[in-house]
C-alpha cells in the first residue's frame, strides 16, 4: 500500500506543471512496484485539489506544450494505474481536481469535501469523460451541464463518493480500506484491475481522446512548430 499526497496546500493543491510531473512520476513508479497492492491519493491541508493552476496558462509555445504534456501525463498515470486507487477526498475536489478524483477507482470523502466543475460558468468545458467513466449518465450530465458544486452528503447519494467520514477520521479510514484491498490475493486484484481498465478504455476511451485533442488544440492551435 502507498500514500500519495498532493503537496501544495497554500494553493489548495492546484495542479502546477511541477506538481503534475511529480504526480505522474509517483504513479509510474508505483505502477511498476510489485510490492504495492493499492494506492491512496489525497491532498495536503484542507483541500483535495482545486484543479489546474490557470496562472501558468498562456506564455510561449514551449510553455503551452509543457502544459499539454504534463496534463496528459499526470491524468494518464493515475487513470491507467494498474493498481487499485483510492481517492481520500479531504476537502474541495473542483474542476480538474474533480476529474482527478473521478478517475480513481474508489472515492472516500470527508464531511467537508465538495465536488464539481465550477469552471463551466467561465466558459471552460468540464471533463465529461471523467464524469461519465465514474457516474450514472444522468448524474454526469447534471454536474457537467450545470457546473454546480455538491457537498459530501449529496455526493454520497449520487454515487460520487462511496463513503463519507468526519474529517479527522478520513485518512485512517482510507488507509484501512486500501490495506484491505492490498491484502486481497494479488494476482486476482491485478486481473480485476486489468478488466476495469479494459472496460473503461472500450467504453470511454474515445471520449478521453477527444478531450485531450480539444485541450491540445485550445493551447497550441495556430502556432508554427518551429516556434518551440
Amino acid at each position: 500500500m502507498a500514500l500519495v499526497t498532493l503537496q501544495r496546500p497554500e494553493k489548495r493543491n492546484a495542479l502546477s506543471i511541477s506538481l503534475r510531473v511529480e504526480l505522474a512520476d509517483a504513479f509510474e513508479r508505483l505502477s511498476a512496484d510489485g510490492s504495492v497492492g493499492c494506492v491512496v491519493l489525497t491532498g495536503a491541508g484542507t483541500a483535495f485539489c482545486a484543479g489546474m493552476d490557470v496562472t501558468q496558462f498562456g506564455g510561449d509555445l514551449a510553455n503551452r506544450r509543457r502544459l499539454v504534456e504534463t496534463s496528459t501525463g499526470a491524468f494518464r498515470a493515475v487513470g491507467r494505474c494498474p493498481k487499485p486507487v483510492v481517492a481520500a477526498v479531504n476537502g474541495p475536489a473542483l474542476a480538474g481536481g474533480f476529474a482527478l478524483a473521478l478517475i480513481c477507482d474508489i472515492r472516500v470523502a470527508a464531511a467537508s469535501a465538495t465536488f464539481g466543475y465550477p469552471e463551466l460558468p467561465i466558459g471552460i468545458p468540464p471533463s465529461y469523460a471523467a464524469a461519465r467513466a465514474a457516474l450514472a449518465p444522468s448524474t454526469a450530465r447534471d454536474l457537467c451541464l450545470t457546473g454546480r458544486v455538491i457537498e459530501a452528503a449529496e455526493a454520497l447519494r449520487l454515487g460520487v463518493a462511496t463513503e463519507v467520514w468526519p474529517d479527522e477520521e478520513l485518512r485512517e479510514r482510507a488507509l484501512a480500506l486500501a490495506a484491505r484491498i492490498a491484502g486481497m490475493p494479488r494476482d486476482a486484484q491485478v486481473e480485476t484491475k486489468r478488466r476495469i481498465l479494459l472496460d473503461g478504455e472500450r467504453a470511454f476511451g474515445t471520449l478521453f481522446a477527444e478531450e485531450e485533442r480539444v485541450f491540445k488544440e485550445a493551447l497550441l492551435e495556430g502556432e508554427p512548430d518551429s516556434a518551440a
